[in-house]
């Protein structure tokens, strides 16, 4: 039997910040090779991201076909010093267990493998086939990961009958819920230009941060909708603002607003784009955006506009 805690413990004190993988994968693939899986290693690049690691393991041939879903990597500690605990240390104080990725979603996956341990020990000659899917690209581009994966199961008679991802969903307590769906996510980067010059001089210059302002103000305050029976209301956050300018008597040439959109149902990918740009229209016209959308799979798109 699998000790849930000692695996989970182990996949934190593996640092891996998108897209590094720091041996996480290497820790999981280790169990899942004793219990018979075989192992596909699918390492992808290209397509303008950086290289991932990603591995498909699968026991047994037959239907039903029930594929994991999940990814090893993490997002950036933040302010390392800010943290109770250090975030790679896997530290259990008071019942609670202190580490990047405990619940999103290291602890999942950990939890996964030592249920199929469990299942294998009572279930010796069960019928049909478990599989898991494991990408390090989830938490940024998410280009090379579970999309590419995903062709690759297809083109190799590996797509499953069921799935189950292993997000964590449960807010308050353990076993609150199983969601049936998650909302979709579109990340946009605004770059607003200007023209740089002198503060003394503002008449032979273009301040970009005023409009960028004021569009940052249009688009986190725009009441999208408010929510269905099924998903709660999409939202838009912005994630960042940057200028790059360390002088305070220089007006900048440029600012770039990061924002992400969480939305459900109500809306497609084209008509975000197309209530985007009337958000962005009703704070200046004088504006030329350019949209690029990088479909990844159905929950997961990317949009980079621009300002001229």
């Amino acid at each position: 039997m699998i000790d849930v805690t000692k695996l989970t413990q182990d996949l934190i004190r593996c640092p891996s910040v998108t897209p590094e993988d720091a041996g996480a994968q290497d820790i999981l693939k280790a169990p899942l090779k004793k219990m018979g899986f075989e192992i596909f290693d699918l390492p992808f690049d290209g397509n303008n991201s950086y290289p991932v690691k990603n591995f498909f393991a699968r026991l047994g041939t037959d239907a039903p076909h029930l594929c994991y879903a999940g990814h090893t990597d993490v997002v950036p500690v933040g302010d390392e010093a800010a943290w109770t605990h250090p975030p790679f240390d896997a530290i259990i104080q008071d019942g609670m267990m202190y580490g990047r990725g405990t619940s999103d979603m290291k602890g999942g996956n950990a939890a996964f493998v030592a249920a199929i341990s469990k299942f294998l020990s009572n279930h010796k000659d069960f019928k049909g086939s478990i599989s898991l899917l494991i990408t390090g690209d989830e938490e940024a581009d998410a280009i090379n990961g579970t999309a590419r994966v995903l062709e690759w199961m297809k083109n190799n008679n590996h797509i499953p009958d069921f799935a189950l991802v292993g997000e964590s969903s449960n807010i308050k307590e353990l076993g609150e819920e199983i969601k049936i769906g998650r909302r979709g996510s579109l990340s946009g980067t605004l770059t607003i230009k200007g023209k740089q010059g002198h503060v003394a001089y503002p008449q032979f210059a273009d301040n970009p941060l005023p409009r960028l302002c004021a569009m940052a103000s249009a688009l986190s305050t725009f009441t999208f909708d408010t929510g269905t029976d099924n998903f709660s209301a999409t939202n838009l956050e912005i994630t960042n603002i940057e200028v790059g300018n360390k002088a305070s008597n220089v007006i900048p040439a440029a600012g770039t607003l990061k924002f992400n959109i969480r939305f459900n149902t109500t809306w497609t990918m084209e008509t975000l784009d197309q209530k985007l740009r009337e958000i962005l229209d009703s704070v200046s016209t004088d504006q030329y955006i350019k949209a690029r959308h990088n479909h990844l799979c159905a929950q997961h798109a990317q949009l980079i506009m621009q300002n001229w």
